[in-house]
């Protein structure tokens, strides 16, 4: 368990410190406490002056009556329980992006296909190995740059709510050897992972799959997500980044998709993916 202090010094001015770590047997609200209680007490801080308490959503740490805020304000009464800032504002990001049916679809199809790849050590290792064929191919045909710290072999990150932007870059460089250890396990695993592996390589061959379209904008709001994540907030500099972001997505609508479209459809020729008659008729589904 991680604990962060946060107070204000004989200055008047509110500070932030990571106090340190401390191992917990199990994650229940009494041991949570217990640890807690120890650390403060061991630094000779007084709990009965502790002013709030901040934790995520788990029902452990925030229920009402029995969580690890419940039990903590029993003895201080004054230790208001906050949901954590940061992680409020990565949940509102998760909800909102998650309320477009497309990006959600996405993201699944995004996680099935990285979890396929990485379910276990050998899948890890095939791929790793793959990966290592294809960049020495592509460095003796001079496709790629061979400067040091290019190139290095690496595996795809889990697409967790936090990582999504690494979770799409690393695909992209990746997208060869992906393709391939899916290609493998398509037909050489048992019919389990036969039919994983065939959905994520459809999800993954699909012109539909708007990786390059997500990186593009993962990379437009990465500023502002930085910034959000600051120890210290300055809410007039925040609302400046929101404005500026909510201008180069709009800037990205209005001048940029051509360059985004020919960058796709290069992408697609190179890795031999459908590209469909954008020109034709569109049939809009019913509802």
């Amino acid at each position: 368990m991680a604990l962060i202090l946060r107070f204000v010094d004989k200055d008047g001015f509110i500070r932030e410190r990571f106090f340190g770590l401390v191992h917990v047997k199990d994650t229940t609200y009494s041991t949570l406490r217990d640890g807690i209680f120890k650390v403060l007490s061991h630094h000779e801080l007084v709990i009965q002056n502790i002013r709030g308490q901040g934790y995520d959503s788990a029902s452990n740490m925030r229920g009402e009556w029995n969580g690890l805020q419940a039990l903590i304000c029993k003895e201080c009464p004054y230790a208001y329980y906050i949901h954590y800032f940061v992680h409020r504002l990565q949940l509102a990001l998760v909800t909102t992006s998650s309320e477009v049916s497309i990006v959600h679809q996405f993201f699944n199809n995004l996680t099935s296909i990285i979890n396929t790849n990485t379910s276990s050590s050998k899948r890890n290792d095939e791929l790793k190995d793959t990966q290592a064929i294809d960049v020495a191919r592509k460095l003796a045909n001079n496709e790629i740059e061979s400067r040091r710290g290019l190139n290095q072999i690496g595996t795809l990150k889990q697409a967790r709510d936090t990582h999504w932007g690494y979770s799409i870059s690393n695909l992209i460089k990746m997208f060869d050897a992906t393709y391939k250890v899916l290609e493998n396990l398509s037909t050489e695993g048992n019919y389990h992972q036969r039919g994983d592996a065939d959905f994520a390589l459809n999800s993954l061959m699909s012109f539909d799959f708007i990786l390059h379209l997500m990186k593009d904008i993962m990379e437009i709001t990465e500023v502002l997500s930085q910034a959000l994540q600051q120890k210290s907030q300055d809410i007039l500099s925040a609302m400046d980044l929101v404005s500026s972001t909510k201008k180069l997505i709009a800037k990205m609508r209005e001048v940029r998709w051509e360059d985004l479209l020919k960058k796709v459809k290069l992408f697609c020729e190179e890795h031999k993916i459908d590209i469909p008659d954008l020109n034709a008729r569109y049939v809009g589904r019913r509802g």
